[in-house]
């Protein structure tokens, strides 16, 4: 079965279109609720959780003590181990750009014009429109300033997507049956075994980085990698016998990443 991700702005109707995909495909669907779960199984504390908003700097970073890339480093980690399912169909997050290289993804794009997504807003939300325009843009600056921030691309750069639907052309319905039909071709479902692996030690590697960043050690002179098998090697230089320490107390029980082996050195005196 197809590995999807579904990208969309407010007001396009991608949530509805992703659970009818999951639905009708009978896949695990990935939206903010079942990613927050998964980012708790990996260490992410439940006042961390507001984090998961797609926002660029300014608020995010203070919910996370001033700790942006700690965000990101949970959110990659999430959608890694989501994606080493081999299906499913992930929500949003940068799930495009994170799974980018991975052949067993299909990344579809959800999208219409304002006017559109404003009459969807007061339908469905009973908003003004004259709020809803609002809404809609500054969610829209609110995306747009997390991608560049976090990937240096444009969200809605169409060489990130495999296929791109208007749905005040097609409608949620028909989207869903594009999306579907499409997924259940040969060549979506051809999904490649060196991606999974690869796949699986991307998300054990996020996670090691996460769960350091949380504890506040310096990775600036860490290496860490992590082998199909669970196995993972952390290297390196520490600057302080009590850092050295805690980086071996911090990462020894992490579920999913197991035989952790370090090589970790002291900063000489005076460097």
């Amino acid at each position: 079965m197809p590995l999807i991700t579904i990208s969309r702005n407010i007001g396009c109707g991608g949530a509805e279109i992703a659970r009818s995909v999951a639905a009708e495909l009978d896949l695990e669907l990935y939206d903010d609720q079942r990613l927050q779960e998964e980012a708790l199984k990996m260490g992410l504390h439940s006042e961390d959780l507001k984090s998961l908003d797609e926002k660029a700097p300014g608020l995010f970073d203070r919910i996370l003590n001033r700790k942006p890339e700690l965000y990101f480093e949970f959110t990659e980690a999430v959608v890694y181990k989501a994606a080493k399912q081999d299906s499913g169909v992930i929500l949003g997050h940068g799930s495009q750009l994170l799974l980018r290289d991975f052949g067993c993804a299909f990344h579809v794009l959800i999208h219409t014009n304002e006017p559109a997504r404003i009459e969807n807003m007061v339908n469905r939300q009973g908003v003004s429109r004259n709020i809803a325009k609002k809404l809609i843009r500054r969610k829209d600056n609110e995306q747009k300033g997390f991608f560049r921030f976090a990937f240096q691309r444009d969200w809605d750069d169409p060489s990130l997507y495999d296929l791109i639907i208007n749905t005040e052309k097609l409608g949620n319905d028909l989207a869903a049956k594009l999306i579907t039909g499409s997924a259940r071709s040969e060549d979506i479902n051809a999904c490649s075994l060196t991606a999974t692996e690869a796949m699986e030690r991307l998300s054990g590697e996020k996670k090691l980085q996460a769960i350091l960043l949380k504890n506040e050690i310096n990775m600036s002179l860490l290496h860490i990698e992590v082998f199909p098998d669970g196995k993972a090697y952390i290297g390196g230089v520490a600057f302080t016998k009590e850092e050295k320490d805690r980086i071996t107390e911090v990462t020894k029980d992490i579920p999913g990443v197991s035989d952790i082996q370090t090589e970790i050195s002291l900063m000489p005196q005076g460097v």
